[in-house]
């Protein structure tokens, strides 16, 4: 899909913990929260076992951070026209944002796949 992105989209490689990825477009006017929404209701079918409950408890982190839910993907200046990577990943709450300043505080998200006996982990820094 990466290559025939519309100049004025956003195409969004979503990766989530299982290594599973897929690309959605997106308008730069597009939230955090519209993006989970629009992921949720369009869940594909290849990420059958990861699938959640509701969209309310899907976050993207990009660059190491979790995106709020109304952060849109301008406000973030990514390329219009061009891919960009983010992780997917399933959780309840979100830091305080003034814990997102502090430097050398991390945190590590794991997920367990059903029937997997190897958690996968990775740091997110805030």
């Amino acid at each position: 899909m990466s290559s025939n992105v519309p100049a004025d989209m956003i195409n969004l490689r979503l990766i989530l913990v299982s290594g599973k990825t897929k690309e959605f477009l997106f308008s730069p006017n597009d939230s955090a929260s519209d993006i989970a929404k629009h992921v949720y209701d369009n869940w594909p079918m290849d990420w059958e076992e990861e699938q959640v409950s509701s969209p309310n408890i899907l976050r993207l982190i990009y660059q190491g951070r979790f995106l709020h839910g109304n952060v849109t993907l301008g406000a973030l200046k990514l390329p219009f026209g061009k891919t960009t990577v983010m992780h997917l990943v399933a959780r309840e709450t979100l830091p305080e944002p003034n814990s997102q300043g502090k430097p050398g505080t991390a945190e590590v998200v794991t997920h367990l796949s059903r029937g997997d006996r190897h958690s996968k982990w990775f740091l997110v820094f805030f």
